[in-house]
């Protein structure tokens, strides 16, 4: 078992050329191994899986979390870019930006069958979903129409459309359901609009490339990242009243308007806003800068910035706040960044264009979406080392995890 876990951990390009039938009695054989101590255990009626959306192939890559094997290649619509999942049903939404300068659509997949069920329009280039608490509405940011798509995700389509900035790059609902934050990338500028009227609150400019919004979890502040430029830009929200009477929006005026805190000055083309789940830092991508830059969320300062590999674009933080993960576009890491001790403490070497990252439910996976080797690295997190890499389709550069029992 020791010889094997080496290999797997060393990974080579030789290795990975090994026939397909290989791959699956060597995954065997380290899950059979090692899952006592590294593997929860599931009840029968247990699922989980991960979703990949494959930009060139017009399909979703399913992966089968507990096996950590591929389920099935899904076909959706065309290009898809994003995705999503209902916190309350057994749903999942694939974004389809569609053909240049066409009209986008979301598929709706039913997780517990794995099948698309339906297929939202929306309006052009859609490039982003955020889903409600409820589960009942979702928020679609189509780039190329310059406004944002709200869904009945019940009744199974759009029921209004929200103007905002030029290319909206991304929208966010803060935790508490008061706020949606729009990032305008070609306005250079964030949108806030109040969810309960459907209505822009205010609009703050000077943001060059805005995107990738994040909101503290006690919904008191924006960070959104300026990735033309060398800044974020945080924004305290709105403290706003609770609604009254039906049809009274007397009350839903701000008692404190929006307002902008503060620029922070970070590496250059900050792309990515990786915060951490107790809502004390931020950690920023700076893609050109080959660096991370760390921001104290309630003071508004950066902190120290530290080199961590080429061409960092995704963060992802460990549930217990103490590792940074970075995805290093323009190498085949993913480096390990200790929080607390404030130094990398190592490095796991992935697929070709590591660009997308996301955690499996207990945490004891790590899943790397490589854009150029179209492939998935699986990281176990207990030793930061390589399981295994799974097919992928062309282009993926999102991923997801959804985890429910089965009824």
């Amino acid at each position: 078992m020791t010889g094997l876990l080496r290999w797997v951990d060393f990974w080579s390009p030789a290795a990975r050329i090994l026939p397909v039938r290989i791959l699956p009695v060597v995954v065997v054989l380290l899950f059979t191994g090692c899952r006592p101590h590294d593997f929860p255990q599931y009840p029968p009626n247990y699922r989980e899986y991960a979703y990949i959306p494959n930009g060139g192939s017009a399909t979703v890559t399913i992966l089968d979390v507990v096996n950590v094997r591929v389920d099935r290649e899904l076909p959706v619509g065309q290009n898809p870019v994003a995705v999503a999942a209902s916190p309350t049903r057994n749903e999942v939404y694939v974004v389809n930006s569609g053909p240049t300068n066409g009209m986008g659509s979301v598929s709706v997949i039913d997780a517990e069958r794995n099948v698309v069920v339906t297929s939202i329009p929306v309006g052009r280039r859609p490039v982003s979903i955020d889903v409600d608490p409820a589960g009942r509405l979702a928020y679609v940011a189509d780039s190329g129409s310059n406004f944002v798509s709200v869904l009945d995700l019940s009744a199974r389509r759009e029921i209004a459309r929200i103007g905002t900035g030029e290319e909206p790059a991304a929208a966010e609902l803060a935790p508490d359901g008061k706020t949606l934050v729009v990032a305008n990338r070609r306005a250079n500028s964030v949108t806030f609009i109040d969810p309960r009227t459907d209505q822009v609150r205010s609009v703050f400019e000077g943001c060059p490339g805005a995107e990738r919004p994040v909101i503290l979890p006690d919904s008191s502040k924006a960070f959104v990242a300026c990735s033309a430029g060398h800044q974020v830009m945080a924004i305290a929200l709105a403290h706003l009243a609770e609604p009254g009477a039906p049809g009274d929006r007397s009350s839903l005026q701000g008692r404190e308007p929006d307002r902008l805190e503060a620029f922070m000055d970070v590496g250059h083309a900050p792309v990515d806003l990786a915060l951490k789940p107790d809502g004390g830092e931020i950690f920023v991508s700076n893609s050109l800068s080959d660096s991370v830059s760390e921001i104290y969320n309630t003071t508004d300062e950066v902190g120290d910035t530290y080199m961590i590999g080429d061409d960092p674009v995704r963060g992802l933080v460990s549930r217990d706040n103490a590792l940074l993960y970075v995805a290093n576009q323009h190498s085949q890491y993913v480096t390990v960044y200790s929080i607390d001790d404030g130094k990398r403490i190592g490095a796991v070497h992935v697929g070709d264009g590591p660009s997308a990252m996301a955690f499996s439910a207990a945490g004891h996976l790590l899943f790397v979406v490589d854009s150029r080797s179209d492939d998935v690295a699986v990281v176990r997190t207990a030793s930061e080392s390589l399981f295994t890499i799974l097919p992928a389709g062309r282009d993926p550069d999102a991923i997801m995890v959804k985890a429910f029992k089965a009824p």
